[in-house]
């Protein structure tokens, strides 16, 4: 279920308290990674990270009101989740995420773009803070343009 919280302030707060060390602590090692071509604030009923249209107007190409999603953090029912977009699009950023991963001994349950955890002793904090700042917000934007163009996916506004 989404959060219907319109601010990250007000998400946060309608956490239970284990929850809610445990996305803040996520939370501030993606601040502290995140190139400043991006922007946090709530998308799809979560904490998300994105392109701003005034840094890529054309914005999500799925739906183009919406900022381009870099990442999101979420607390659902069972888990919580980190997703990683940058991730999804590159295998090559994905087979080094998990080999990294792999190495802090941590057991990894991710899916496509999706690392879901129930603790926060579960990540490997350090690797997921790399992840971030691997891919600053033009690195990010120009791998989506390759990708929708060989596609050709893009909707009209």
């Amino acid at each position: 279920m989404q959060s219907k919280a319109k601010t990250v302030k007000e998400y946060l707060a309608g956490l239970p308290e284990e929850r809610r060390a445990a996305i803040q602590a996520v939370r501030q090692v993606i601040r502290k990674n995140l190139d400043k071509g991006y922007e946090e604030g709530m998308q799809y009923g979560m904490i998300g990270y994105s392109v701003p249209h005034k840094v890529y107007p054309p914005g999500y190409h799925c739906d183009p009101k919406q900022p381009l999603p870099f990442a999101g953090l979420a607390s659902p029912k069972n888990h919580m989740a980190l997703y990683l977009m940058c991730i999804y699009g590159s295998r090559q950023h994905e087979e080094w995420f998990r080999k990294k991963g792999a190495k802090t001994g941590k057991k990894l349950d991710m899916g496509k773009s999706c690392v879901r955890f129930r603790k926060l002793e579960d990540l490997a904090l350090e690797v997921i803070g790399q992840a971030i700042a691997r891919v600053p917000a033009k690195k990010y934007v120009a791998h989506i343009e390759s990708v929708i163009k060989s596609s050709g996916k893009r909707k009209k506004a």
